[in-house]
């Protein structure tokens, strides 16, 4: 299985940098079994019926985009110098794990202030990252980070624009409760209230899960054979509480339906050891290409991926890799908005 097996041509203008207004208005693929149609977020109701289960990731993304300032005392007296800091995630011992540019200018023991009265002190260097140690915790730390950092868009998207305030409300979900996560679970971004309440209504039912997301989804895969690659970790929840709602809407005969890839990676751990949905905690690196056995998705909300990405494998793994092929082709020729601020499809396996 070949790195290649996933690459497809992508315009540059299908690359979207806002997203659609109002949430519910972008546009939707629904591919199941042979079928394509092309629909808007807010007809999604149309393909789900009363039982259906949507699992929602409620994790929060924090501002974790800092720009501060490393002073130096030398001959000349004190300097200071421009440092980035993007935080990944959380270390053991109370420290953040963290991208910093220009890396190799920051020494061990120095201080980079950003404002707000947050500073951070570099503790370690190692794999390619800082450690780095906060003056600030908990309530005093949260307020700090709100008030210096940025949202930390994608790669894709911060190449052509800075963040800006409206990002705080756009690169995040309605019902986002569980701070930790550095990248939005971009297909639950197109939800509203009111499109959660007329769903509820036709009797749809929700469950909330947890998967904090990582700068590594971002990453990209650098081996040839795909089967070689080394997945990133990121934390996850699944509550006695999920697992059971889960658990009887799969015994009812009704179907469970993973609204990102976040929140499918984290049921699909969740089932690995048993082969059904059980309560769960801690860190997957899951990796999901075609050939894997799905114990828990009957279906999928994505928006559409990265070419050569690993969520093209997952996405692959669920429809096929031909019929995921002429999905994309269709959503190319259509002029769908791609990645993480694009529109959304509806993958319902034939």
């Amino acid at each position: 299985m070949k790195l290649s097996d996933f690459d497809f041509d992508l315009p540059d203008r299908l690359i979207a940098t806002r997203p659609a207004r109002p949430r519910t208005s972008a546009r939707l693929l629904v591919a199941e079994g042979d079928a394509i149609t092309d629909a808007t977020v807010a007809d999604l109701g149309q393909w789900l019926r009363p039982g259906d289960r949507l699992v929602l990731n409620d994790t929060k993304v924090i501002p974790a985009r800092l720009s501060g300032v490393r002073p130096r005392t030398g001959p000349a007296g004190e300097t200071e110098a421009r440092i980035e800091v993007t935080l990944l995630d959380p270390a053991p011992d109370g420290g953040w794990r963290a991208m910093v540019k220009p890396l190799k200018k920051l020494r061990e023991g120095e201080v980079v202030r950003f404002g707000a009265g947050l500073e951070a002190t570099c503790v370690a260097k190692e794999d390619g990252h800082a450690v780095l140690r906060f003056n600030l915790e908990g309530d005093a730390f949260d307020a700090a980070l709100n008030e210096a950092g940025a949202m930390p868009l994608p790669p894709y998207i911060a190449a052509r624009r800075t963040a800006d305030a409206q990002d705080r409300e756009d690169y995040q979900t309605v019902w986002a409760r569980n701070a930790g996560a550095v990248a939005a679970p971009t297909a639950s971004l197109h939800f509203d209230e009111a499109l959660l309440a007329a769903l509820a209504k036709m009797g749809v039912a929700f469950t909330h899960v947890t998967l904090h997301v990582g700068a590594g989804t971002f990453l990209p895969v650098k081996v040839e054979d795909v089967t070689t690659h080394k997945m990133h970790a990121e934390w996850g929840e699944v509550s006695e509480t999920a697992a059971a709602e889960i658990a009887a809407t799969k015994a009812a005969g009704h179907r469970v339906i993973p609204v990102g890839t976040t929140a499918l990676r984290l049921i699909e751990s969740a089932a690995q050891e048993s082969g059904q949905i059980a309560p769960w905690r801690g860190e997957t690196d899951i990796f999901i290409y075609p050939g894997f056995t799905f114990r828990v998705t009957d279906a999928l909300m994505t928006n559409f991926h990265l070419p050569r990405s690993t969520l093209m494998m997952l996405v692959s793994a669920l429809m096929g890799s031909a019929r995921i092929r002429m999905i994309y082709e269709h959503a190319i020729a259509e002029e769908y908005r791609f990645f993480s601020y694009g529109d959304a499809s509806l993958l319902i396996p034939g």
